[in-house]
């Protein structure tokens, strides 16, 4: 190889694509054998049509730390996957301490539905 071989970056760039993209399979592929394929922030249930967009989020946002009983990931559909990084990004930003932000969505809707559904009953 030339020292200034112009096509040696993009065969390295191909080369680091391909690497992930294995990577990728590998772990995505254990984790949807191992979890129900339901988003794990807002509850979007998915099938082999609409796989596609359920995504493997790792909690630490350490691609490489891929523990094989998965505790390390999570399934995300593709907007909470991009909102949860957004997250991180402004939080990475704004200087303030990210270990809250990879928490998960504490609201709950149906937390007084009993309640709601009972006061009809009356």
């Amino acid at each position: 190889m030339k020292p200034n071989d112009p096509g040696k970056l993009d065969r390295l760039l191909a080369d680091a694509r391909r690497t992930a993209k294995e990577r990728e399979q590998g772990y995505r592929e254990q984790a949807l054998k191992i979890y129900p394929w339901i988003c794990g922030r807002c509850g979007r249930e998915f099938t082999r049509v609409n796989l596609r967009e359920l995504t493997v989020h790792h909690r630490d946002h350490d691609h490489d730390n891929n523990p094989p009983d998965g505790s390390n990931w999570e399934l995300l559909c593709l907007y909470c996957h991009d909102n949860e990084h957004q997250r991180q990004l402004e939080a990475a930003s704004s200087g303030t301490r990210t270990e809250g932000a990879c928490s998960r969505a504490t609201h709950s809707p149906f937390a007084t539905l009993k309640t709601l559904l009972d006061g009809k009953k009356s």
